[in-house]
């Protein structure tokens, strides 16, 4: 929980806002290598993973058989037949890939126990990070992969983050960690020690979300439809769902919602929000927002009974709020 008066969560918000902020955050991370192993995430993903390039990085879902989504993730090509699968549910992971491998000619492990990731951030997050690693970042592209070192330390570097801001993130072997965060913290750039501001205000001010905030929501209701491929060649676990719903409409809304009140201490996770006293859904994460100084959160909602603008109630104590764009800066 982050409340208005917290300095030092408002400072590391400012710092990657306005300047640069790094901070670590080692998500789970699987490799996947084989010569099957392209055919099989696209059969996973919903994205056409195969048209990736070497060298970049895709966002995408994985969904279940009734097209909800179970994972969001990063699928990171390395090499050829060679991928890095970013998520934060790497048993998870091994286990769908357990029960869909079938014959497919492919190896997987999770290598999270190997590899430390920081996150470099903000709009000086390059001038910060041509100071740390060996090669310039200025050119990179969003979502593009470099094999660099910091000092004498091989690491992998990609253009990207959870912050919204320009940024990059690091990926070193665990026993190096320690020299990567000492190149950082060396060239003066500030250090985050809030979680919460890193892995929920700055992402929410943004609009971007955690899996559990959109879990078994379909990629259309969870705002994701354009990472959805249906015209891509062959079939993926989820797509006749996803083209029953097309037809359909959106059933239910993953939309933002502004509090009212000066604290949100009475909203907890899955609380209710009403509508003229009915159910119509539920709050699944509330938040401070330093750059937008609000209180804000993301909903689950009645698509057709809550457009934006809608004024409703959460939780048992009445919190007032209104139904948002789930976007804010």
């Amino acid at each position: 929980m982050l409340f208005k008066e917290d300095e030092v969560a408002r400072a590391d918000a400012m710092a990657v806002r306005n300047e640069c902020g790094w901070y670590r955050w080692t998500h789970d991370l699987v490799d996947m290598e084989g010569p099957d192993s392209t055919k099989l995430l696209d059969y996973l993903l919903v994205n056409t993973v195969a048209a990736c390039k070497v060298g970049r990085e895709k966002y995408t879902t994985m969904l279940d058989e009734d097209g909800g989504i179970i994972d969001d993730l990063m699928a990171m090509r390395i090499g050829e037949d060679h991928w890095w699968l970013s998520t934060l549910y790497g048993p998870q992971m091994m286990r769908w890939l357990d029960a869909h491998k079938g014959e497919a000619d492919v190896t997987y492990k999770d290598i999270t126990l190997d590899i430390d990731m920081y996150s470099v951030q903000g709009p000086k997050s390059a001038e910060v990070m041509d100071q740390v690693v060996a090669d310039k970042v200025d050119d990179l592209k969003r979502f593009e992969i470099l094999d660099t070192r910091v000092g004498d330390v091989e690491v992998r570097v990609d253009r990207g983050g959870f912050s919204g801001e320009l940024g990059f993130e690091i990926y070193c072997k665990r026993e190096d960690s320690a020299k990567v965060a000492e190149a950082l913290a060396a060239t003066g750039a500030h250090e985050l020690y809030t979680l919460e501001v890193y892995v929920r205000s700055l992402p929410m001010e943004k609009g971007m979300a955690l899996r559990q905030d959109y879990h078994h929501l379909t990629p259309f209701e969870a705002n994701l439809g354009w990472s959805v491929h249906l015209d891509k060649k062959g079939d993926f676990i989820g797509r006749a769902a996803l083209e029953k719903a097309v037809e359909d409409g959106p059933k239910r809304a993953f939309v933002g919602v502004e509090i009212e009140r000066e604290s949100y201490e009475d909203i907890a996770q899955n609380e209710i929000v009403y509508k003229r006293g009915i159910p119509v859904g539920k709050c699944r994460q509330m938040i401070y927002g330093y750059t937008v100084d609000k209180n804000i959160g993301f909903a689950i909602v009645d698509a057709k009974k809550c457009p934006i603008g809608t004024k409703v109630t959460i939780g048992s104590n009445d919190s007032p709020a209104t139904i948002v764009e789930p976007k804010w800066c």
